[in-house]
């Protein structure tokens, strides 16, 4: 764990990768994505 582990979140940015750990999109975006589904 720490900047040379690939699959961490500090080894993500460190790369300046994406993932499941570290996706592109930020996580309050997909959050509001789902809420406003299951309103409407």
């Amino acid at each position: 764990m720490g900047k040379g582990d690939k699959r961490s979140k500090r080894g993500k940015i460190w790369r300046g990768s994406n993932g499941k750990t570290r996706p592109k999109n930020s996580k309050v975006t997909q959050t509001n994505a789902a809420a406003k589904t299951s309103e409407s």
